[in-house]
């Protein structure tokens, strides 16, 4: 979390804010609901490679979701234990976009040879650490970047930043009484001056009522290009994600109710609108 920290100034701003406001004393009391991690979908990378090392320590494969407009796959993992993260990966349907932006994706990833996770010691956690914040393929060119940009802010963001943290999530159903509602919650953050994204709505509620979620928006970050070009682009967020107890456990006393009470799992409406927390139309907002 060290690097997205510094990348995301929002992390530590609004973490200060919940002490100041008595939300919470210290950073250890929040929950981290997930984490999630974007990806490209060609040989030796995509999700097929990043899941082994979740896979290796634990964690379970659950729903399939498919973003047909984002041109993406995704699916959800679940902890070994209660109290770690659930992680989320997507990945681009390379295959989906055009010949122009197939090729410039493919000009970097085929020099990837082989999986790099097969090589990769998942015992060691500094090792896995710094394989997910190094990258398998060359810097791109801001000319190549932006060309994917132009057709897909996924792919641009996910060529540049590769495994770099996407954004992790803040539960607030545990918070204190006050807060512990999404839209309370957005209204504490709002007043504190933090930005969040309203494609689709501030809040983004599942079908079934029992899902709601909300994001800031990616700050600009300066990011260095091939032969030394630079260039702000939008960085990382923070999600904020309430899960409502199921209706069998509604009668349990409130100190009784375990994350198993609640409501589980993801929703692509949400998630299709939530990726738009890196898009310049929501990033732009931020000025």
């Amino acid at each position: 979390m060290k690097r997205y920290m510094a990348r995301v100034p929002d992390v530590s701003g609004i973490i200060n804010a919940m002490i100041r406001e008595g939300i919470i004393q210290n950073a250890s009391e929040i929950e981290n609901d997930h984490i999630a991690f974007r990806t490209l979908g060609v040989p030796n990378l995509g999700v097929g490679s990043l899941e082994k090392i979740f896979l290796f320590h634990g964690y379970t494969k659950r729903d399939y979701y498919f973003f047909e407009e984002k041109k993406l796959n995704a699916w959800w993992y679940s902890p070994p234990v209660a109290g770690l993260p659930r992680i989320f990966i997507s990945e681009l349907r390379v295959d989906d976009l055009s010949s122009v932006s197939q090729a410039i994706i493919h000009s970097y990833t085929d020099s990837v040879l082989a999986d790099p996770v097969d090589s990769l010691d998942m015992r060691d956690p500094q090792a896995v650490d710094f394989y997910l914040h190094s990258s398998s393929w060359s810097i791109p060119s801001l000319d190549d970047y932006e060309s994917l940009a132009g057709e897909s802010e996924y792919a641009a963001w996910a060529i540049y930043n590769r495994y770099y943290l996407n954004h992790f999530t803040m539960s607030v159903h545990n918070l204190k009484k006050g807060y512990n509602t999404l839209p309370a919650f957005n209204e504490f953050l709002e007043k504190n001056g933090f930005r969040l994204n309203d494609s689709g709505g501030k809040i983004k509620k599942s079908p079934d009522g029992l899902l709601l979620q909300s994001s800031t928006v990616a700050e600009m970050v300066l990011a260095e290009f091939a032969h030394g070009e630079t260039k702000m682009i939008p960085g990382s967020y923070v999600e904020f994600a309430e899960r409502k107890v199921l209706e069998p456990f509604r009668s349990l006393p409130e100190n009784e109710i375990l994350s198993i009470h609640r409501r589980e799992g993801f929703e692509a409406a949400n998630a299709d609108k939530i990726f738009e927390s890196t898009y310049l139309d929501q990033v732009e907002r931020r000025s």
